[in-house]
């Protein structure tokens, strides 16, 4: 039995994964999540999850830095990002943060199911159209000061993201502040910055433009 959990706020689109999953086997279980938070409290009470489709721009996933963070605290899970920027330069910064592949929202409901079954088989990949990128060097270093920092960590530190002051993070935490005050020393020297605006410079360089809502706006 394989495990997929469904993770995306647009509940027409996740009922169209939901169905194209469904036709991939009789041996498939779907879980369902509208959100980072959401998709967390299932991938920790259902250990046996193998794969997680997850939306880039779903709430709380501030770009890739949702990826990085399930990555960290659930590493034996693959992730497949979907998202409607299907910008190469997109897709290949999503596999250089550790998903193990992409699907653009425009794909056919046959190219959705053959990337899945090559992920759920341990099978190359469908190729992307990943182009040449100046900056992957750059993704690269980041991505591995990233995966130095523990789950915790990285949960600080997309709380800062979000702007949240010390103590508000410990009370989302639910741990004191002075652990929260080590987890961002410990961030900004592995990151290699020296205070919370640098920080916040690096986290929005994750950030990704959802073309459906710039468009909405």
């Amino acid at each position: 039995m394989t495990r997929i959990l469904i993770a995306d706020d647009h509940p027409l689109f996740r009922l169209a994964l939901v169905q194209a999953v469904g036709h991939l086997g009789n041996d498939i279980e779907i879980i369902e999540a509208d959100g980072l938070d959401s998709a967390r409290s299932a991938l920790a009470a259902q250990p046996g999850i193998d794969l997680v489709l997850l939306d880039l721009h779903m709430p709380g996933c501030h770009g890739l830095m949702g990826l990085v963070a399930l990555r960290s605290e659930f590493p034996s899970v693959a992730v497949v990002m979907i998202s409607a920027n299907d910008d190469p330069q997109v897709m290949r910064r999503a596999l250089t943060y550790g998903a193990a592949g992409f699907i653009p929202k425009r794909s056919s409901f046959s190219d959705i199911q053959a990337m899945l079954r090559a992920v759920i088989d341990c099978e190359a990949p469908l190729p992307l159209p990943l182009g040449d990128d100046s900056a992957a060097e750059q993704d690269q270093q980041l991505a591995a000061r990233l995966a130095s920092l523990s789950p915790q960590q990285l949960r600080v530190l997309g709380l800062v993201a979000e702007g949240l002051l010390n103590k508000q993070i410990a009370d989302r935490l639910d741990i004191q502040e002075r652990t929260v005050k080590a987890h961002m020393s410990a961030v900004f020297e592995r990151l290699d910055v020296r205070n919370r605006t640098q920080a916040s410079v690096l986290l929005r360089s994750l950030e990704i433009a959802d073309p459906s809502r710039s468009v909405a706006d």
